[in-house]
């Protein structure tokens, strides 16, 4: 925290993963969040709770988490490309994805909350729209919600540069906007 106070952040990002039942897992990171929401109040920073997979990827499941911390300093990240909430056996990021959160539905579910967006892209097809989340019904829910924060991108895909991924996901945000 006050290292991220020193750099000038705004924010500090988390995940909220454990074992055991949604009710034990929710117990434990609305605890584990509530405590280090109360030492970021005293550096004014926010701690914010990415969908990063598991049960952070069901929408319902984190905002009720968000909701019993009641801390204004404590949110959400909502990433459109992060709703995996079962994966096959094995390494967590490397394994196949068995079943998958409505992702227009969790990023609406984790808006409210919002102190970031994430804006995430694979591929694109050739008129320049991405062709896992359609960008022209997100983009709505996110304006919808009121949210008019950051909006950060993240290219993850294979087939564009890091840099023309970025700037193609950049061009796609605009055209979107525009529209």
């Amino acid at each position: 925290m006050d290292a991220a106070n020193f750099l000038g952040c705004h924010s500090i990002r988390v995940n909220c993963f454990g074992e055991g039942t949604r009710e034990e897992v929710a117990k434990a990171g609305t605890d584990g969040l509530h405590k280090l929401s109360e030492y970021a109040q005293t550096a004014g920073i926010n701690v914010i709770v990415e969908n990063h997979g598991g049960m952070s990827s069901d929408g319902q499941w984190l905002s009720g988490v968000i909701t019993a911390v009641g801390m204004s300093n404590c949110g959400t990240l909502p990433d459109f490309g992060n709703f995996c909430i079962r994966r096959e056996k094995g390494d967590m990021w490397e394994s196949k994805c068995m079943e998958y959160y409505d992702r227009y539905k969790g990023v609406g579910e984790l808006l409210p909350f919002a102190k970031g967006v994430s804006a995430k892209t694979y591929d694109f097809d050739e008129q320049g729209n991405c062709v896992e989340t359609d960008y022209a019904k997100m983009m709505p829910i996110v304006k919808q919600a009121g949210y008019t924060g950051y909006i950060g991108i993240e290219y993850e895909g294979e087939k564009l540069s890091e840099p023309d991924g970025i700037n193609a996901t950049k061009k796609l945000l605009e055209k979107v906007a525009m529209g």
